[in-house]
């Protein structure tokens, strides 16, 4: 028996096993292995299309084949180990929009969200030598870092964004998100700084945590309407475990409603086919899902300044040797290390595409890549329209869930992408990249019409790897938690992760889920 059940070690998993168990007693339970230190693909920023490819720290999940973007089936990474998908992730450190925390708050019941009753919690997670002090944080576990910029190629990137008339901004975390700059980066001392590494390896001798890995939550225990512990897997042995207080679920996205489904929260039709018994007629759950589709517009890059050269099988043993003995060289960052949040439209309320810029022209996990100088800029809208779900594939806890994005199913994110096609061309037309830009790659030259463009996502959009939003916050009937994460219709219940937002923020998740985490635990420590 424990006071605290969380299920799940990744971002807000963490979190919450660092601040609940300072008075209290934790069992945090995950389902893949330890993020061992010896294994370099998980603390090697640039290995981090070693980690996206691999099934030992990844569910390695797939959309169903996805009916608006030819039918293809989207590969979904999560991460399985401790720091979740924060130890897989690109290490992009993005808090959002304020707006987009406001837009929150104006939903009955969330009132408590507001940027400003949020911005705490955001300083009190990280450390940051750099940024405004009013809104930066510099006593938090999280070491935020970034990258040197120290390649032309990113300096030609903000340049050029500035002569084609668009904002520079110093800080997308900052007082100012629009415009293009560099982005802040979950790296420290070029080394990977995945949540698990940040909260829980310093106090993994704490007496009131204990962390139980290997263990796959089948389902969630009840007496009556009140969840009082889990059934899990490990080494084939079927075991349980007691809370006296809670269980907060923390497994992302994908994971949370398939547990709270198996455990007879969802819509009762829907149990039903499974002979799974109702314990909350929650229709919600597993709906609302969103993520952000990107695109990769790719150049030739005419100087030898790319990162290409790193990545030849014949130099790798030499960047990783200096990562390994140093911690510096090609190895030490993502090499995402600028971007921009821009509007698609000038009458958008605050930016709504996001841009990574690269300096070699690759796909994530390496395997299409231009063999040659490159770079490319990554797009993709950050308020997606278009809703997809997550339902069982089956009653058994080990099959996948059917996962079903719809991406780009509607007119408007079908409009905003082609307008962030075109935006990223218009910037890589400027004269900051003369010296540089080669041939297009993709989509090419004579992809310009609506037409092309719409045909080239169709047949090349990817998953930006966010997603969101499928146990959200609220008080309708679609609603699955309150403003703290309970579950509706049950009690000594928590959902506490990605899952839970309203909408999708502007950026990469890691950063607000850890905001969140941080935000509910102590409205659990205060009794609420």
């Amino acid at each position: 028996m424990t006071d605290y059940i969380i299920v799940g070690a990744g971002s807000a998993g963490c979190v919450l096993a660092n601040r609940l168990s300072e008075d209290a007693e934790v069992v945090l339970v995950e389902a893949g292995p330890e993020d061992h230190a010896w294994d370099f693909r998980l603390h090697m920023p640039a290995a981090l299309s070693e980690v996206l490819a691999s099934r030992y720290y990844n569910w390695h999940y797939e959309s169903e084949p996805e009916p608006f973007l030819d039918g293809r089936q989207l590969y979904c990474p999560r991460g399985k180990v401790l720091g979740g998908s924060s130890a897989v992730n690109g290490m992009v450190f993005v808090r959002g929009h304020p707006g987009d925390f406001d837009r929150w708050a104006e939903e009955p019941g969330l009132e408590d969200w507001r940027h400003e009753q949020c911005l705490p919690y955001f300083q009190r997670s990280e450390t940051v030598l750099f940024g405004d002090a009013s809104v930066r944080g510099n006593e938090g576990p999280l070491k935020i870092g970034r990258g040197a910029m120290d390649n032309p190629l990113a300096h030609a990137w903000i340049s050029a964004a500035e002569q084609a008339g668009y904002p520079v901004t110093d800080d997308f975390n900052g007082v100012q998100q629009e415009g293009a700059g560099p982005f802040d980066q979950t790296i420290h001392r070029g080394r990977r700084q995945n949540v698990a590494r940040a909260y829980l390896h310093p106090i993994i001798d704490r007496a009131s945590l204990r962390v139980i890995n290997g263990a796959m939550t089948t389902r969630v225990l009840f007496e009556g309407d009140k969840a009082v512990g889990i059934e899990y897997l490990q080494n084939g042995k079927v075991k349980q475990l007691s809370a006296s207080r809670e269980v907060i679920l923390c497994g992302g996205a994908i994971n949370s409603p398939q547990l709270l489904m198996l455990s007879g929260i969802g819509d009762a039709a829907q149990l039903a086919d499974y002979d799974i018994p109702t314990k909350s007629d929650l229709p919600g759950v597993g709906s609302n899902l969103q993520d952000h589709l990107e695109i990769y517009i790719q150049y030739a890059c005419e100087k030898p300044v790319s990162i290409y050269p790193a990545t030849q099988w014949f130099r790798k043993p030499f960047v990783g040797l200096e990562w390994l003995l140093a911690k510096t060289g090609s190895g030490a960052t993502n090499h995402f290390e600028a971007g921009a949040f821009l509007k698609s439209h000038a009458s958008a309320d605050y930016p709504d595409l996001q841009f990574h810029f690269l300096p070699i022209a690759m796909d994530y996990d390496g395997k299409d890549q231009y063999q040659g100088h490159g770079f490319q800029v990554h797009v993709g809208p950050m308020k997606p329209t278009s809703r997809g779900s997550i339902r069982l594939r089956s009653a058994d806890p080990v099959a996948s869930p059917l996962i079903q994005f719809n991406y780009n199913e509607s007119e408007e994110d079908q409009a905003t992408m082609r307008a962030g096609v075109r935006l990223a061309r218009e910037i890589v037309s400027q004269s900051a990249f003369d010296d540089f830009r080669g041939k297009e790659l993709r989509p090419g030259i004579d992809s310009y019409s609506d037409e092309d463009i719409d045909q080239f996502v169709r047949q090349k959009g990817e998953s930006a790897y966010h997603p969101s939003c499928t146990c959200r916050m609220g008080t309708d009937s679609d609603a699955v938690v309150d403003s703290k994460g309970r579950v509706h219709g049950v009690s000594g219940l928590r959902v506490v992760d990605a899952s839970i937002m309203p909408d999708v923020t502007n950026g990469n998740l890691n950063a607000p889920v850890v905001m969140m985490a941080e935000k509910i635990s102590a409205a659990i420590r205060r009794g609420s």
